[in-house]
């Protein structure tokens, strides 16, 4: 009987080390990005972008969490502006700030404190078409051991993918019903 628990535990402790080995290859880096075409001119829907304050108008994560402590500094909207959030286990807490602010993009500087500690750069684009505006939102940064480990069981370009493609359907809503 222990020489069996003895070969269960092994084998065990050699599944999940195979886990964390295939983790570890995992690329070190991630990108999500999502597009739409919105039928209006980029001037119309920079500012809604370039004010943090305005992103309650299209932010996906606003509606998970409409009690969030909201908490804005710095410039009051462009480079500089700074937004920080303290929500409920859907929305987490971080810290965004504007580091780049263009007709052509708007650049942010990301910090997630909770669930757990990272960094990234997200970027929403203007491109003029035919059409009007192509929009396009991404989120890029290092992938650290635990998203690895996470994207062995988890898509993260289905999950925030998903919620970028509904903040953009908003964003679209919001400025074409507008004009």
């Amino acid at each position: 009987m222990l020489r069996m628990l003895t070969i269960a535990a092994a084998i065990v402790a050699l599944a999940v080390a195979g886990v964390l080995a295939y983790a570890a290859t995992r690329p070190d880096d991630f990108r999500v990005a999502r597009t739409v075409n919105i039928a209006v001119p980029a001037e119309r829907i920079h500012p809604l972008v370039n004010d943090l304050r305005r992103h309650r108008e299209w932010s996906p994560w606003d509606a998970k969490d409409p009690g969030m402590k909201r908490t804005y500094s710095g410039a009051a909207s462009g480079r500089g502006a700074v937004y920080e959030w303290d929500g409920n286990s859907e929305v987490g807490a971080g810290r965004m700030t504007i580091a780049e602010s263009t007709p052509a993009r708007i650049v942010f500087d990301m910090h997630f404190l909770r669930p757990f500690d990272s960094r990234s750069t997200a970027e929403i684009a203007f491109k003029a078409g035919a059409a009007g505006t192509e929009v396009t939102w991404s989120i890029h940064g290092p992938q650290l051991f635990v998203g690895k480990l996470m994207s062995l069981f988890f898509s993260m370009d289905a999950m925030i993918g998903q919620e970028f493609e509904t903040g953009l359907a908003k964003l679209k809503r919001v400025t074409e019903v507008s004009s």
